[in-house]
């Protein structure tokens, strides 16, 4: 069976966003109201969550640091086509 996660993630254009925004989180900053305020993925509007999905269903950093980084710990950034990315894996199964 494919291994699945649950994921939230901050997508903006620049390294230099995305470094901010970690340090933010790195202060105790929430990170659905920084996804909620910055991302620019439709998934910002619900916090930055992406639900369950499986593995290879994003692109490859992406499903990469998903499922071989972390849990619970915010890894970033992460480029892909899309820009830069900051993840936080809740679970993986």
């Amino acid at each position: 069976m494919a291994k699945r996660a649950c994921a939230l993630h901050i997508l903006v254009k620049t390294e230099a966003e995305c470094l901010a925004l970690k340090q933010q989180l790195d202060k105790g900053a929430d990170f659905g109201k920084l996804a909620k305020q910055h991302s620019i993925c439709p998934s910002g509007k619900r916090g930055g969550d992406l639900g369950e999905f499986s593995k290879g269903d994003m692109v490859g950093p992406f499903d990469k640091a998903v499922f071989t980084g972390p849990e619970l710990k915010v890894q970033g950034p992460v480029k892909t086509r899309f820009g830069y990315h900051l993840i936080k894996v809740l679970y993986r199964n």
